[in-house]
């Protein structure tokens, strides 16, 4: 058996899906960021451990979980309120922790619009470290994320991916949040310039590691939106995945847009 952390903020639309996907767990933890509706009523409701601390970063966010939740168990589970479990992910992580050979694990998701899963559009498997033993690796923020600290023993890979519903409050709140997400991948960019890419990519390595590289290389190029588009829907195949693959392709070169709109006029003030 394993733990599991919830972040929320005003989530009370989503919380309950999560929960219903992992209602098998003994111990489910909600970290809110100071939620102004029925978000952490609904979480203790449902019999979870309540943590609350104001968001900085995913990063920092989860971290003070690891250090100030009385976890009943050895590895944990990171999920947010949008976010379902399934079977087949429960049982790939108990063998996981049976055979207690790594220190964590990425995982990827699928990302759900209208019901309908965008396999070719989101880029599937995109991974992330969600699922680690406590006292074994930490996470670092990045951009509008996180990472994975050094790992004791080292990292590997989950097949079963979880259910991303990250559009159940709307495209206005998605557009919102965007914006946020934007700015910070902005300072991201700055930073990586600053230091230098051969430091930013120091200790990195296999598929995640080349992710990171292209996302560099990305940053240098001419028309990024315009790019972003061609890449999502035409070189992923985005088309397959119907008008939803088209949306989600606009979307995301709207959001690489804005992104490089904050990033220039960041770069004006410190220059």
């Amino acid at each position: 058996m394993f733990s599991i952390l919830i972040l929320t903020y005003n989530e009370e639309k989503n919380l309950p899906g999560c929960l219903d996907s992992i209602s098998w767990c003994d111990d489910i933890w909600v970290l809110d960021s100071g939620s102004t509706d029925r978000t952490v009523e609904i979480a203790k409701e449902r019999g979870c451990r309540i943590l609350t601390r104001k968001f900085d970063n995913f990063g920092d966010q989860r971290n003070y979980a690891i250090d100030n939740a009385e976890f009943k168990h050895g590895w944990v589970f990171d999920l947010d309120a949008d976010e379902h479990f399934t079977p087949a992910l429960r049982e790939e992580c108990e063998e996981a922790v049976r055979k207690d050979e790594k220190s964590a694990y990425y995982c990827a998701c699928k990302v759900m619009i209208a019901g309908r899963w965008l396999r070719r559009t989101s880029g599937y498997p995109v991974y992330q470290m969600r699922f680690h033993k406590l006292g074994e690796i930490r996470f670092v923020g990045w951009g509008h994320g996180q990472k994975e600290g050094p790992a004791k023993r080292g990292l590997g890979y989950l097949k079963e991916p979880y259910i991303h519903y990250n559009f159940t409050k709307g495209l206005a709140d998605w557009f919102a949040k965007h914006v946020d997400y934007a700015r910070r991948e902005a300072l991201l960019r700055l930073q990586l310039e600053k230091e230098g890419d051969a430091q930013a990519a120091a200790g990195e390595g296999g598929a995640i590691s080349r992710r990171r590289r292209l996302k560099r290389l990305f940053n240098r190029l001419p028309c990024r939106p315009f790019a972003r588009f061609v890449y999502q829907y035409f070189l992923k195949m985005g088309f397959l995945d119907g008008r939803y693959g088209l949306q989600f392709s606009l979307m995301y070169a709207w959001y690489q847009f804005t992104m490089d709109c904050i990033y220039r006029d960041l770069k004006s003030q410190q220059d």
